[in-house]
């Protein structure tokens, strides 16, 4: 009899899965093995570096998701799923796992990039979803891929796609199995840019690092609000523009973009940091 498959837990400074450069936080989330399938120990990494950025034991400005292989992510480990002896129990286990780290890059707050090479199916679609910024090539394919296995989709599927494409379409795509195209996931707003195929991530990790040099708390402040609007009502809204917008302005990277502003000089916000 063989034992159930469980997830290993990694350290944070996993290389190969974890690193840091010029302020962006990159993290592979699949291993170019087992078809570019979510890597467990990735996962695992990943989501203890997203818990330090968040607890303020990295100083980072963006975090850029990526794939090792030609693939950004062909969604779980289907033959881990048949392995294991018990499918619900370490279904459940993977899919806590995967949660923890879908809630740990809403928690770190810093924009999130994603280089969407190729597939990016199941957890693969889930996580470009979850992107900032997405940046894929005319190559690019995403695909819900749950119903083909004859499960439910996770990582936030079924809340983000909605959101982003709407209910009517979001329920076709979802219970068709859609393949979703490059250019249909540009015109509705899945990605943010298709590039050539093989610049897909030096542009992703150029749009990383050029967010990183500006104003984190800024950018901070306005992906919080962004993640909050389909929550509160414009009134509720604006209150909560007005407190952020007034906060920034006290803060060292409000004041030199202010000053820099008026002295009619290029903002330098990384020494403010």
């Amino acid at each position: 009899m063989t034992s159930t498959p469980s997830p290993a837990t990694a350290q944070s400074d996993s290389p190969e899965f974890v690193t840091e450069s010029n302020g962006v936080l990159t993290l592979a989330v699949s291993a170019a093995g087992a078809g570019n399938s979510l890597d467990d120990d990735a996962i695992a990494a990943g989501t203890q570096a997203l818990r330090e950025v968040a607890r303020g034991q990295r100083d980072v400005g963006a975090v850029l998701l990526v794939g090792l292989g030609k693939n950004f992510c062909a969604g779980g480990n289907v033959r881990a799923f048949a392995a294991a002896d018990d499918r619900p129990t370490y279904l459940r286990l993977i899919a806590d796992n995967f949660h923890d780290f879908v809630a740990a890059l809403y928690e770190a707050e810093v924009p999130v990039v994603v280089a969407a090479k190729g597939w990016a199916a199941g957890a693969g679609m889930s996580l470009v979803l979850h992107a900032d910024v997405a940046i894929g090539g005319s190559g690019t394919k995403l695909r819900p891929a749950y119903r083909g296995i004859g499960l439910t989709p996770d990582g936030g599927l079924t809340w983000t796609l909605p959101r982003a494409v709407g209910a009517a379409r979001a329920r076709q795509i979802i219970l068709t199995d859609r393949v979703v195209s490059a250019n249909e996931a540009l015109n509705w707003g899945i990605l943010s840019e298709i590039v050539a195929d093989d610049e897909i991530e030096s542009v992703a990790r150029a749009n990383a690092e050029a967010i990183a040099a500006g104003p984190r708390s800024a950018d901070s402040g306005a992906k919080r609000l962004l993640s909050l609007a389909s929550e509160t009502s414009l009134v509720e809204h604006l209150a909560l523009e007005g407190r952020s917008i007034s906060e920034r302005s006290g803060r060292p990277e409000g004041i030199e973009g202010v000053d820099a502003f008026v002295g009619k000089r290029a903002p330098e916000f990384g020494r403010t940091r």
